[in-house]
């Protein structure tokens, strides 16, 4: 299925954020109905800021009211770009497996198009049988992220990730204090991928481009609680790939200062080290894939904020 590249000849900062937000408005704190969900993605698809935007996240069981409030919105055009669903599994694998097999029937027109193609699954793993489990339910041609527990020694689930050829998973944050992982944490899970070279996506919690304490839900009392900031996280991955020390890399993670980061066309610099775009490239490729956020405006404001356009 075709996707956008993004070239390395592009601005450095649109080599790191292109296509990094997958959207996840039906999830907290947004929680939006499905309509209204579908709706934005299609607007965010058309607008001025699309290059940011990834998947569509879409609940198996969600997959009816998907159908239904999304048919008239999605592209029909020969040659046109589909909307991409990430599914967020059950966890009865076999019966998500054939979901979205079905899924994709639906929405295929013709031998090479279709209008919506669900090419990714989430599901979570508590144990390295589980991840073999979810290895064996899937066809080879799905991406299949698999969410490690983050109170948990992530090495070893890794390492089973890695021996089955699919993707890792870390949620870094929720609606509570306690859903956030310590920088600790994220920065095991992070090593980890790195060194058994195998992609990650996160999840939650990085509404904002830099570490701070923000509110945890669009209420007018919310809780507030430190939140880790998607460049925090991305950016953190890419300079585990060169040769920087962990104390340097815990660090950018972080870091809350707008001002220790300077854009480029060629390179972002924090700090006195400079990340080119080709490297970048490698990395949004390779190893750091994509953040789920139920929010998009929010990324996209302080990624504009920052110089991103």
């Amino acid at each position: 299925m075709p996707v956008r590249i993004p070239l390395v000849t592009d601005p450095a900062v649109r080599v790191l954020l292109d296509g990094i937000v997958d959207y996840a408005g039906l999830f907290p704190p947004a929680a939006l109905g499905m309509p209204e969900a579908v709706r934005n993605y299609a607007k965010y698809r058309g607008g001025e800021a699309g290059w940011m935007l990834g998947r569509f996240i879409c609940a198996v069981s969600q997959f009816p009211a998907f159908q239904t409030a999304a048919d008239p919105l999605l592209p029909r055009d020969v040659g046109a770009l589909p909307w991409r669903i990430a599914a967020v599994g059950s966890g009865d694998h076999a019966a998500d497996a054939a979901a979205i097999a079905g899924m994709n029937d639906c929405h295929r027109w013709s031998l090479d198009e279709c209008s919506a193609v669900v090419d990714t699954v989430e599901t979570r793993v508590a144990s390295l049988d589980d991840v073999a489990r979810a290895h064996d339910a899937f066809p080879a041609e799905l991406a299949v992220y698999l969410e490690v527990p983050h109170d948990a020694d992530p090495l070893p689930f890794v390492e089973a990730i890695a021996r089955t050829g699919r993707r890792a998973k870390l949620r870094t944050g929720g609606v509570t204090a306690g859903a956030f992982p310590t920088a600790e944490q994220v920065l095991a899970f992070i090593d980890a991928c790195a060194r058994q070279q195998v992609p990650f996506k996160a999840t939650a919690g990085l509404h904002h481009a830099l570490c701070g304490t923000y509110a945890l839900t669009y209420e007018a009392d919310a809780a507030r609680a430190p939140m880790f900031g998607f460049l925090n996280v991305f950016l953190a991955a890419a300079l585990r790939a060169t040769d920087a020390a962990p104390d340097e890399v815990r660090q950018l993670l972080l870091e809350s200062d707008p001002s220790s980061l300077t854009f480029t066309d060629e390179a972002i610099a924090w700090r006195g080290r400079v990340l080119d775009r080709t490297h970048l490239a490698r990395v949004r490729e390779q190893v750091a894939i994509a953040f789920g956020s139920c929010s998009f405006t929010e990324p996209v404001a302080e990624a504009r904020a920052l110089g991103a356009r």
